[in-house]
């Protein structure tokens, strides 16, 4: 378990093993998220909409499903 010791100015050091599994650097943004007795860290990505793409890639193309939906309910007349 990574754990970590809050200074007197409230500052944590991440592990080191943590900040290289996230390819966390100095100067980085990070933020803090109050979960009603436990608190994240999550950093906050330099590019949000590049680190986005292909997160809900899957093994059915979207839209082709919709469009094949939409095509067999029109057959169906509906």
């Amino acid at each position: 378990m990574n754990t970590g010791t809050l200074s007197e100015k409230g500052w944590v050091v991440i592990p080191r093993e943590l900040r290289e599994r996230y390819h966390l650097k100095k100067g980085d943004k990070v933020h803090f998220i109050d979960y009603g007795g436990m608190v994240a860290i999550v950093p906050i990505s330099r590019e949000p909409v590049r680190d986005a793409a292909g997160m809900l890639k899957g093994r059915t193309n979207l839209t082709a499903a919709l469009l094949r939906e939409r095509q067999d309910a029109k057959a169906r007349g509906g």
